[in-house]
């Protein structure tokens, strides 16, 4: 044991050093969850606070041009990440779909999908390349890095006789826009 001891510090780690590297080594993996922490905080999530399961797709444009994705599948009263990391536009794009009571999250800006997973590039002529022209409504992160919409359901009137469209809330409330920008 005094052999590899005197080894050790022969080669210049001895018992300090190797306390100093364990250091080192646990700063490192410290500053990584921390930055793994903060990059987290950077993504674009949505909260389906209803009673249903919904099916998500979303719309933005990056450096390549216009994209839609779909699609997100997520449970009742549970979140999901549609897009991780650094929010790249201020303005996002959402469609929704109940599949246990129907309706939908729409709006007035079309573009493109389908019913199987899909990513698709550019919003022309959805219907000629053999896609859907569904419209979504826009979300205004206003440039923030970090932004989460929850889907509500609709507060019936009491006695209701036809079922009210669902509700949508973003960080802050805005209204969906008539056309991407």
């Amino acid at each position: 044991m005094a052999s590899i001891v005197a080894d050790r510090r022969a080669r210049g780690f001895g018992l300090g050093a190797s306390w100093i590297l364990g250091a080192i080594w646990l700063f490192a993996l410290g500053v990584g969850f921390f930055a793994e922490m903060d990059a987290a905080k950077a993504d674009l999530r949505l909260c389906n606070r209803t009673q249903s399961r919904v099916g998500v797709a979303i719309g933005y444009k990056d450096a390549e041009g216009w994209a839609t994705e779909g699609w997100w599948n997520i449970a009742p009263n549970a979140c999901e990440t549609l897009l991780r990391g650094n929010l790249a536009s201020r303005y996002y794009y959402l469609y929704a779909v109940d599949y246990d009571q129907g309706g939908e999250w729409s709006g007035k800006a079309f573009m493109c999908t389908r019913e199987k997973e899909f990513t698709v590039r550019g919003l022309e002529d959805c219907l000629a390349r053999g896609y859907d022209r569904t419209g979504f409504f826009e979300i205004d992160t206003a440039d923030q890095r970090n932004w989460t919409v929850q889907l509500t359901d609709p507060n019936p009137p009491p006695n209701a006789a036809t079922p009210r469209p669902p509700a949508v809330v973003t960080q802050p409330q805005t209204p969906p826009a008539l056309t991407p920008r």
